[in-house]
């Protein structure tokens, strides 16, 4: 009992023992949120009877928040006029893009005239993929934050009007397509720029929540969702919850190419199969590759990690690096030399690595990878904006010889 006391002189109760924690596998945790911790739609009215406004708002930053932000020198220099010389700069109308702002408690909703219609924001975010991620005189790092808080704001600017289902779905679809791209491009060196990962992460769960809720409210059709659905089981590679979720859905929809490859990419990540797994991420489009490329440096350590327990001998056993760059999808030679050295094991002239016993080493996080070969190469000529409005096109089929 609660109240019950101890007896003098016996010993007190022990704490009863903490559940053991299970092991943390090296793979980078992308954790897709519960629905407890889900917002609640964006659609739900707030009482009953209520009707959401649609926008009226024709440019892609109302004339008002233009005017406040020059006044108070919070324009981005993505969005000034180009060559402006003055001080204050002057917003450029057709460059300045909505900047997103937290809702306030208590706070009124913006009326109609500040919030930008579903047409509107898909021109929004082919903008902001056609010309603003393709901008090569900023860091990319740069750039990536530029357009993940430009399209939080086109996110919150749907969420708070009534605008149809599948309309809503063709801009968030857009939208998500975008941030994924843009972060995938950030490279190597995107620690040292204004980026933050962690947010960049946040930001691109939060665009697949979105886009997730839409279309479970059923009202469609909605011919890219087998693609978006892949792209969120790519990007949670090896989340329980996440392959809980898309084994949720109709076996009609699971059953569509681009759905049943995540599911095989899947099933080969969680096997260890290193073979298959980098066979079929080479026959991925663009936007999977973009998706799943976060999970490539982990994939690579891991199966480096089993050539150095299989191979590993006192003397030292080497294996040709022209082995590993087929094997692995690495970008030539030098990546992996570098890959094998970032791991402590010594190389034999330039062309083979030596494994020996008690050489492999992991510190910090996999060396990061440039993926020309797994993502760049991907593009073919195409532009970002082509790839973003028309995936599904490239989605639509498995291609001839790939892996099933």
């Amino acid at each position: 009992m609660a109240g019950r006391r101890a007896q003098p002189g016996s010993a007190p109760p022990r704490p009863a023992a903490p559940h053991p924690r299970p092991a943390s596998r090296a793979f980078p945790q992308h954790c897709c949120p519960r629905d407890a911790e889900r917002p609640p739609s964006p659609r739900s009215p707030l009482m009953p009877g209520c009707e959401l406004p649609v926008g009226t708002c024709p440019d892609m930053c109302p004339a008002a928040e233009r005017a406040q932000r020059e006044r108070e020198h919070r324009l981005h220099r993505l969005e000034v006029v180009p060559g402006c010389r003055q001080y204050p700069p002057r917003a450029d109308p057709q460059r300045a893009v909505k900047e997103y702002s937290r809702p306030a408690a208590g706070k009124p909703r913006p009326p109609p005239s500040q919030l930008r219609p579903p047409s509107v924001l898909l021109a929004t975010v082919r903008y902001l993929a056609g010309e603003v991620a393709e901008s090569a005189d900023i860091a990319r790092a740069e750039v990536a934050s530029f357009v993940a808080d430009r399209l939080r704001a086109v996110r919150l600017d749907l969420a708070l009007q009534g605008a149809g289902d599948a309309e809503a779905a063709v801009v968030l679809e857009a939208a998500l397509a975008t941030l994924l791209a843009v972060v995938a491009r950030l490279g190597p060196d995107a620690a040292r720029g204004p980026a933050d990962p962690v947010l960049l992460q946040a930001q691109v769960q939060e665009g697949f929540g979105s886009l997730r809720r839409c279309y479970a409210r059923g009202a469609g059709p909605h011919p890219r969702q087998p693609a978006f659905q892949g792209l969120f089981l790519l990007y949670n590679l090896g989340s329980v919850e996440a392959l809980h979720e898309v084994l949720q859905l109709p076996a009609a929809l699971r059953a569509c190419p681009p759905l049943r490859k995540a599911l095989a990419v899947d099933a080969a990540f969680r096997e260890g199969n290193a073979a298959r797994l980098f066979r079929l991420l080479q026959t991925l489009p663009y936007l999977p590759s973009c998706a799943v490329q976060c999970h490539v440096g982990h994939a690579r350590r891991e199966a480096l990690a089993r050539f150095a327990r299989a191979f590993s001998t006192p003397k030292g056993q080497t294996l040709p690096l022209g082995f590993m760059v087929n094997l692995l999808a690495l970008d030539g030679l030098r990546e992996a030399r570098d890959l094998c050295q970032a791991h402590g094991l010594p190389l034999d002239g330039e062309e083979r690595v030596v494994f020996l016993r008690g050489r492999y080493v992991e510190e910090g996080l996999p060396p990061a990878s440039t993926c020309k070969v797994l993502v760049e190469s991907k593009l073919r000529g195409r532009t970002l904006e082509e790839v973003v409005m028309a995936e599904e096109e490239d989605e639509g089929a498995d291609r001839p010889g790939s892996p099933a």
